[in-house]
């Protein structure tokens, strides 16, 4: 909403907005035609981890068990053939890294960058308790997080679109907002604490501040996760056009931006590259999917052709050739 109570479309986001995202949510199917089967289930673990089992018991062995099963220790101390018996691990964690800083209030066309991201959280919500899994979530702005822990139920869903919400609309300018890069880095390791092993982290943000201690802990949680990242941005951003005029603020200060000159389109621009390209190295450092996520587009359907056609691991370069040029 806007100071005077007035909601703008695409400005800021309401708590109604993300809940009649419940029912798009449904169609976006996380399930990409490549390697990855699900990215938000917890069939996604035994595919992507291992196995992904749950010890259950020790019993006899029976004809037709993998010979792999079988407990040497309790064989022999038994006597007869003993198997380790195991259930697949259908529960599992999903956790949201969900940005709301002040750099991610701004937009060209359809919505603020902030507006973007809310609404592929909520929809992410929404799908990974669909799907029965559990969902927590760390929102964050510039001057702190709000964390959920995962939980299985739709409450917490609920509180956790209302804390994206409050920080949502918190944002704006002339607001004493001091812009804060290093809050990315603070969300991201608090995530660390929160996905231990086998969860499915999904980061949502432009990762502006993004530097090597980000590129070592995203590092660090795909040990023993699956880590997706949502790169929001806006095409402005990084085709500046030389007739725009573009107004430059930390929060307090504001200044009026003379982007008619070729070298300060140019710097600009390169200093979005710099930082985009930092993040899609990690496709093929780590495997992990970033996908780009355009405020000047429907949310919901991005999300079902991203999720729909992109792969963890490109063989080959060319994905990460595809979502550069989808970022100019």
């Amino acid at each position: 909403m806007t100071d005077a109570g007035v909601k703008v479309q695409g400005v800021y986001i309401d708590l109604d907005d993300l809940l009649a995202l419940e029912h798009r949510g449904r169609r976006v199917s996380f399930l990409p035609r490549q390697p990855v089967h699900s990215l938000l289930s917890g069939r996604f673990a035994s595919r992507m981890r291992g196995r992904g089992l749950n010890f259950e018991e020790i019993r006899d062995y029976r004809p037709g068990d993998d010979v792999r099963s079988i407990d040497w220790k309790v064989t022999a101390r038994l006597q007869s053939p003993h198997v380790r018996v195991f259930n697949e691990e259908r529960d599992r964690q999903a956790l949201l890294v969900v940005d709301q800083r002040l750099a991610m209030f701004f937009g060209s066309r359809m919505a603020m960058k902030s507006v973007t991201a809310a609404e592929a959280a909520a929809i992410a919500a929404w799908r990974i308790l669909g799907v029965g899994d559990r969902v927590g979530a760390i929102v964050f702005d510039d001057s702190g997080l709000a964390e959920f822990r995962a939980r299985r139920s739709r409450a917490t869903v609920l509180q956790i679109l209302s804390a994206i919400v409050a920080k949502n609309n918190a944002l704006g300018v002339g607001r004493g907002i001091v812009a804060a890069p290093s809050m990315l880095n603070k969300a991201l390791k608090q995530a660390q604490r929160r996905a231990l092993h086998d969860a499915a982290v999904v980061v949502i943000s432009d990762f502006d501040g993004a530097d090597d201690e980000t590129r070592t802990m995203i590092g660090a949680m795909t040990r023993h996760n699956d880590v997706v990242a949502l790169l929001v941005h806006d095409p402005l951003q990084s085709d500046i056009p030389a007739s725009a005029s573009m107004s430059v603020t930390d929060g307090e200060l504001q200044i009026q931006l003379d982007v008619g000159r070729a070298s300060i389109r140019k710097r600009l621009s390169e200093a979005v590259q710099e930082r985009v390209q930092h993040v899609l190295a990690w496709t093929h450092e780590f495997g992990v999917p970033v996908l780009p996520l355009s405020a000047a587009e429907d949310t919901a359907a991005q999300l079902r052709r991203l999720f729909g056609a992109q792969s963890a691991r490109p063989a080959q370069g060319g994905s990460h050739h595809r979502m550069e040029a989808s970022l100019g």
